[in-house]
């Protein structure tokens, strides 16, 4: 099968919705596959063609909003490369820029169009508005989104049944919505794979001793992560366990904010922040920790959650079903309400080995349902299923588009 990926966040860029990209496009030429992929340039009028012409990146300009980049929606210099591609399916995994590029390609060549739905946009909406406007731009996200999930695309899918509740319940889309949890390449975080010296050298690296308690936190520093529950409540837990350390991976808008909390609660020398740390060095940090907490409930499914499950460590989550998809409380993890259940939990784990064990061990034989092979045979399913469910014959509304752009060649 010939797969075209389009996404606007792609590696070298490196966030939840880029790796899960990078993970899927392996597995499917694992598989046999050919992928091509179309995503963002990072420089705002060039063109670059990589990997052997199979992965274009087309201009685009900056959002602030961390790395991502909006494009122009028809990029017209790579209609004709892409055409030669003959793909079989598009997948795309954005709603806007490149999405709507592969939504006009997948109709002028009458190619079936699959589509992830990622993130939950609702929660990102105060980085735009900065706090005004909140209700009516929530109302054009929500169109927007269901125009494009519901009435533009072949199959839609999403990864955990909290998202897919959004579609079938609140914006009550009346077609296919595939559940299909995102994989990750589970052997990367495995803990054979890392040796005592490995780990005791990033030990030193951060400043955390041997006998220090390691509770681990990577993403976003931003507000809808709300990683200033953790650091509030590792004040108290540092109260009576003086070697409870928070290590705390990524950087964002939010990370001064969170340094001053630190000092301003006097706990600096148990928060330890690395800022952003190469794509692949972040697993060494998880063969580091002893247990993994979040406190967002913003996620649609929380794949550092699985990352920590794959290299033995336990998760602690709050009560979000992103995270109940994957998190059973008391069987391979732990599941909290509020802060004082939270540090509760911390505390029990803490002076527990045997339960903290028993748990780490679960997590890790859970964890392998979420293998990148098994995660690209679920999508292939539904490739299958557009395929045969596309018109056989070809849209004609972009004619005149054609006509505009005839002679234009590639560069």
């Amino acid at each position: 099968m010939r797969i075209g990926l389009f996404t606007d966040t792609y590696p070298p860029y490196i966030n939840g919705v880029s790796t899960s990209i990078s993970m899927l496009k392996h597995a499917l030429e694992k598989q046999g596959h050919q992928v091509f992929v179309v995503t963002v340039n990072n420089e705002i009028a060039k063109y670059s063609y990589e990997d052997g012409g199979k992965l274009i990146r087309i201009p685009g300009v900056p959002t602030g909003i961390y790395d991502y980049r909006l494009t122009g929606i028809y990029p017209v210099r790579c209609i004709n490369k892409i055409k030669k591609w003959k793909l079989d399916v598009i997948h795309s995994h954005t709603e806007f820029g490149v999405g709507t590029f592969a939504r006009i390609i997948a109709k002028q060549f009458n190619i079936p169009l699959v589509h992830t739905y990622h993130t939950m946009y609702e929660d990102y909406i105060h980085y735009i508005t900065k706090g005004y406007f909140d209700h009516a731009s929530k109302k054009i996200v929500e169109y927007l989104t269901l125009f494009y999930c519901d009435k533009t695309i072949s199959e839609l899918i999403v990864p955990t049944k909290k998202t897919y509740d959004l579609f079938k319940e609140k914006y009550k889309v009346r077609r296919n919505v595939h559940i299909i949890p995102t994989g990750i390449e589970v052997e990367r975080f495995y803990k054979e794979k890392y040796t005592t010296s490995m780990k005791t050298e990033y030990r030193k690296k951060i400043g955390i001793n041997s006998d220090d308690f390691v509770i681990l936190f990577v993403g976003r520093l931003a507000q809808e992560k709300n990683v200033e529950f953790l650091i509030e409540s590792q004040k108290d837990l540092v109260k009576k366990y003086p070697n409870c350390k928070l290590l705390i991976i990524g950087d964002g808008p939010d990370a001064d904010k969170y340094h001053v909390l630190a000092e301003k609660l006097k706990i600096s020398d148990n928060v330890i922040f690395t800022g952003k740390v190469p794509w692949e060095e972040v697993p060494n940090y998880y063969q580091i920790a002893n247990v993994f907490a979040t406190a967002s409930v913003t996620e649609t499914q929380g794949l550092t959650v699985i990352e920590a499950m794959a290299a033995s460590i336990t998760p602690v989550c709050i009560d979000d079903e992103s995270f109940r998809n994957v998190v059973v409380d008391g069987l391979n993890g732990k599941i909290f309400k509020n802060k004082r259940q939270y540090k509760k939990q911390i505390s029990e784990l803490l002076c527990n080995k045997d339960e903290l064990k028993m748990l780490s061990k679960q997590a890790r034989r859970n964890a392998e349902q979420h293998s990148a092979k098994y995660y690209a045979e679920r999508v292939l399913d539904v490739y299958k299923i557009a395929i045969m469910n596309q018109p056989k014959y070809k849209y004609n509304i972009f004619g005149r588009v054609k006509k505009i752009i005839k002679g234009n060649e590639d560069e």
